[in-house]
């Protein structure tokens, strides 16, 4: 045997130590609101409904899997989020969330702007018509044709991410004759307390331009000389899954300060500052995320207080919630397949999707939440790994949960707050179908993204 290699004795495969995982709920059929959608309920039967609907009757029309979107909460969400921040700032929905056509679509009839970065987001909110000037375009290396398509529409404003993008926004907009609204996009040095992969604020990684040694101030100086350019603000953005509000605090003050030299080298006060997103949901009952009135007069607060002491004009605030907005408004509904006891460790539930339709938890070492759905139960609880059809042993869409111990292949279990990211990062891997997207409210349901098909494969396989 090589020195390199070792025996995968019982316990090889990252088995949790006793007592990592939360005790099982009193009550394994309750179902937590602050995990759920606001429309799911557990009917006198046991089968639990979204939108008046129950999932069994999902199931049966739709199939399984697939992502169970309740409008009225996601509606209700961009309404709270709106009402939060009021007229005197500006709240765009983070697309990389989750976005399509309907999505776009009832972000206008709500009020609120679209944050992109991509092409192909972009084209999805103007198919969908949202107003160009409501969309903000992101991302840290925009191609040529992207910003010219961005600038040609006319969107709100790019963001700028690198001294290469001052220069190539400057050079688009110059050749088009128009003249960019743009921000610069600033690393601030905050370290977010969340994942590695999604912690965007400390120096090293991709986003941004960095705050230290002058880089923010000298990209400021270089995008105030171009004609084709208008700088309206800087953006900072922390990281994502965020609970604290000390980073945003340290942010603005640094953020603050940048607009304070920019005031005292050109005479010039910038009129807005964006404060991104990465507010955290609940993904289990032990998360406790923050309302949006709260984190509104939070950011409002410390923004104030920071301009004040500098000497500054309050700017105007805009902020990106994504998952805050989306998260929570979807459930992904599976159906039981194989269920492997080990004893002494836990119970393998495999489902008929996995790390396709939700690579989180393998990709980030999410937590997430897990409800038997089509009955109620009075079995004792049993520890599960609730696990895809994929071929990995990372394939895993719940580390550790209780599900009720008379579980039984061709059940139906719900994994909740599977709005964002899921569907936007699910993959074709071993040529897996990826689920359809289905809108529920008031008792009618509604295929907004289709299934995939075999012949979507194929097609784009040209042999």
């Amino acid at each position: 045997m090589s020195r390199s290699a070792h025996p995968a004795g019982p316990r090889h495969a990252d088995v949790l130590p006793e007592g990592h995982w939360t005790a099982p709920a009193t009550d394994l059929n309750a179902l937590d609101e602050k995990v759920w959608s606001r429309t799911v309920t557990r009917g006198a039967d046991g089968a639990v409904s979204v939108g008046g609907i129950e999932v069994a009757r999902l199931a049966e029309e739709f199939g399984t899997p697939a992502y169970i979107l309740d409008e009225s909460d996601f509606r209700a969400r961009c309404r709270a989020w709106a009402d939060a921040f009021g007229a005197d700032a500006d709240v765009f929905y983070a697309g990389k969330a989750f976005l399509s056509r309907a999505v776009v679509r009832w972000l206008t009839e709500e009020g609120l702007n679209l944050d992109v970065c991509s092409g192909g987001e972009l084209a999805t909110a103007l198919d969908a018509g949202m107003p160009a000037e409501r969309i903000a375009f992101h991302g840290n290396n925009k191609t040529i044709a992207e910003i010219e398509r961005a600038v040609t529409a006319g969107v709100g404003r790019i963001v700028l991410d690198s001294f290469q993008e001052i220069v190539r926004v400057a050079h688009v907009a110059q050749g088009l004759g128009k003249r960019q609204r743009v921000q610069i996009r600033v690393t601030v040095g905050v370290e977010a307390h969340t994942h590695e992969f999604i912690a965007t604020a400390h120096e090293d990684q991709k986003f941004g331009i960095a705050l230290a040694d002058g880089q923010a101030a000298e990209a400021v100086r270089r995008a105030l000389t171009l004609d084709g350019l208008e700088l309206i603000g800087i953006h900072s953005h922390i990281g994502s899954q965020i609970f604290d509000m000390a980073g945003f605090e340290v942010s603005a003050r640094r953020v603050v300060g940048l607009l304070a030299e920019i005031r005292d080298e050109h005479g010039v006060e910038l009129p807005e500052i964006d404060l991104g997103g990465g507010l955290g949901i609940a993904y289990t009952s032990e998360d406790d995320p923050r309302e949006p009135h709260e984190i509104a007069k939070a950011l409002g607060d410390i923004v104030t207080r920071e301009c004040e002491s500098a000497g500054l004009a309050t700017p105007r605030i805009s902020v990106e919630p994504g998952r805050a907005i989306v998260g929570p408004t979807a459930f992904t509904l599976y159906e039981v397949g194989t269920i492997k006891p080990l004893e002494g460790l836990r119970t393998y539930v495999s489902v008929d999707g996995g790390m396709s339709d939700n690579i989180r938890t393998a990709l980030y070492d999410a937590e997430y939440s897990v409800s038997l759905v089509s009955r109620s139960s009075d079995a004792g609880p049993m520890l599960v790994r609730v696990v895809g059809k994929h071929c990995e042993s990372g394939d895993i869409v719940v580390k550790d949960a209780f599900l009720p111990s008379d579980l039984a292949p061709g059940d139906l279990i719900a994994v909740p707050a599977t709005g964002a990211y899921c569907r936007s990062m699910a993959s074709n891997y071993n040529h897996a179908l990826r689920p359809p997207v289905v809108a529920v409210r008031d008792g009618r349901a509604r295929v907004i993204v289709r299934r995939e098909t075999e012949e979507d494969l194929l097609r784009l396989d040209v042999g």
